[in-house]
């Protein structure tokens, strides 16, 4: 059940406030307004009255809280932001505390309801892969793009990843973890903004993901279209997209330790390295895994480039590079063709693959130089996952053009600290 809620009281709440300047303020919260939707699950049902064991009470959503603080004997301005980060504090208390999947369980009828409350279910692997065409939000040369990402707007569970300067096609490849508790509800907002040093950063776009559109252990590789206002989508004004990696895996319990992937799951090359089982190692150690091996990349080849010279053909040929390596990788120029075949295959030793990515260039050849066509940027977690496929990318910043591409992966895993008794 449902309830629109509105609350308007005047409570008298004094918060002891310890500042890292040793001063104790004695802080007054009043004047509390509270606008949000009230939900209510009324469970285990039971057979005596009233039918149910317990009410379990949340907030929908985020909801809206109004309130003023005073220092007792004092003003708040005495100490430069302490108002703010009072009011911070207290907004993510009454979010942490009430707003779904978190609750409030009221026992009716006597009982265990440990059940009820809130518990992880599982971790969400996030890898921040890269942007692209963003919206420039600088007057003099390009914005200074950074991601903002959360399942719960908390501060503490909020992740920031690194700001890329004066680039509209950033890459991150970063890597973040979260806590899930409530798949079937919860969802991955994503949020880029534009640095602008001591200023506050200004929004270029955000994006929201579904978790349970995900399939458990299984990689998802996404683009999403940036939007101005995730619940106001009136805009529809490109800003750009970010590409992001999900991959979630359920807790389960096995001998008191928790197992990344549930049993019914067929287990790929990469859960085996992970897995008690098969490597003898404590699972909490996956962390600790360095995916080494050796990646195979068959370029087979390239459909619908753009034309390039006079006479409407392209002299085509591939670059194939680590973003961590140094070693470079070319095919054979194939002339005068925009579906140009190559079928040629390259070998990359990778010391970090779960951190790596892989760089794909197609270039046109001239006499007196080259020219450049468009660009894949593959994270390596699929093939690692799969051990072998292929599969047919589009090229980022061409007009046109896919490329035909066949990956194979040999694991050589190893660990950071080898020593099992440290």
């Amino acid at each position: 059940m449902e309830l629109e809620l509105q609350w308007d009281g005047n409570p008298n709440i004094v918060l002891d406030i310890q500042t890292t300047l040793g001063i104790s303020l004695p802080v007054q919260v009043k004047n509390i307004g509270f606008t949000g939707v009230l939900r209510l699950v009324f469970k285990p049902l039971v057979a005596e009255l009233p039918c149910f064991g317990a009410v379990c009470c949340s907030l929908r959503e985020k909801s809206k809280v109004e309130f003023t603080l005073k220092v007792i004997g004092g003003e708040m301005t005495a100490i430069p932001g302490i108002s703010d980060a009072i009011e911070g504090t207290i907004r993510d208390t009454i979010e942490d505390t009430l707003t779904w999947p978190n609750r409030i369980i009221v026992p009716i009828v006597p009982g265990d309801y440990s059940d009820l409350e809130l518990k992880p279910t599982g971790v969400l692997e996030v890898k921040l892969v890269e942007a692209r065409d963003l919206t420039n939000k600088d007057l003099v040369g390009k914005s200074d793009p950074f991601a903002v990402l959360y399942i719960r707007p908390l501060r503490e569970k909020t992740k920031k990843s690194k700001t890329i300067n004066n680039d509209l096609n950033p890459i991150w490849n970063e890597h973040y973890e979260f806590v899930v508790e409530d798949i079937s509800t919860q969802h991955l907002t994503v949020k880029i903004y534009d640095d602008e040093g001591l200023q506050s950063s200004e929004i270029i776009g955000c994006a929201r993901v579904d978790l349970a559109d995900l399939q458990p252990g299984k990689v998802k590789d996404l683009w999403l279209d940036l939007v101005k206002d995730l619940e106001i989508q009136r805009d529809k004004k490109p800003r750009g997209q970010v590409h992001l990696e999900l991959l979630y895996y359920p807790y389960a319990k096995h001998e008191g330790v928790p197992n990344p992937f549930a049993n019914q799951i067929q287990l790929t090359s990469l859960e085996k390295v992970l897995k008690t089982e098969s490597n003898g190692y404590d699972v909490n150690q996956r962390k600790n895994v360095i995916m080494r091996g050796v990646l195979s990349v068959t370029v087979i080849s390239a459909e619908d480039l753009p034309p390039m010279d006079i006479g409407g053909k392209a002299d085509p040929f591939v670059v194939l590079y680590l973003k961590k390596g140094e070693t470079k990788k070319k095919t054979r120029v194939v002339t005068d063709t925009l579906n140009p075949i190559w079928n040629q295959t390259f070998d990359f030793m990778v010391e970090d693959a779960l951190h790596d990515l892989l760089m794909v260039e197609v270039w046109d050849h001239d006499t007196f130089g080259k020219d450049y066509v468009g660009r894949c940027i593959l994270t390596l977690t699929r093939v690692i996952l799969e051990g072998e496929f292929q599969d047919t990318f589009v090229l980022q910043g061409a007009k046109s053009g896919k490329l035909n591409l066949h990956f194979k992966w040999t694991p050589q895993p190893i660990y950071r600290d080898r020593d099992r008794d440290q």
